[in-house]
């Protein structure tokens, strides 16, 4: 089948299939004599593979493991232990999403919403240092550092934003 076909047997576009190829990710597909690229059903299978682990949110390097223990079918313990990671993950980006959402209810709360230019919201944001809220912005990627007094944890909620918990 051409990439037209394959992308819409597996869900992912043609513009992603040939990103996954670019990167790796899938092997090159087979070419006819024109250069139109050909897919096998068990190239449709490993993009639907590829597709379903993206709608659970792993990345493209954790994805390129799993693709690979699939293939190979290894044992299920490092899957667990790879998606049990990515739990992990997720739940700290649920806590730091909680964070900001109760921080910026502090603040809403706080801000009268009328005619007067002050505002502590605006006033919030252009602070150098935070001081209504545990989330600090950060370039940072996942990580867990021990700051004296404070479990700081560094988490990504996309590949724009990054921020550091401070937890007590």
């Amino acid at each position: 089948m051409n990439i037209g076909q394959a992308a819409k047997a597996s869900g992912v576009s043609a513009k992603m299939i040939r990103y996954y190829e670019s990167i790796g990710l899938v092997k090159e597909a087979n070419r006819t004599a024109a250069g139109y690229r050909l897919y096998s059903d068990v190239d449709v299978e490993t993009l639907r593979f590829i597709h379903r682990a993206r709608t659970f949110g792993f990345s493209i390097e954790r994805i390129r493991l799993l693709v690979g223990l699939w293939q190979e079918r290894r044992p299920s313990r490092e899957v667990k232990r790879i998606a049990l990671q990515h739990v992990a993950e997720l739940q700290a980006m649920i806590e730091g999403i909680a964070a900001m959402r109760s921080a910026l209810e502090e603040l809403v709360t706080a801000c009268h919403g009328d005619q007067r230019p002050d505002c502590p919201i605006l006033r919030e944001f252009e602070r150098s240092e935070p001081t209504a809220s545990p989330v600090v912005p950060e370039k940072l990627s996942p990580a867990t550092t021990e700051v004296p007094g404070h479990r700081r944890r560094a988490v990504s909620f996309s590949n724009s934003l990054r921020c550091t918990l401070l937890d007590q």
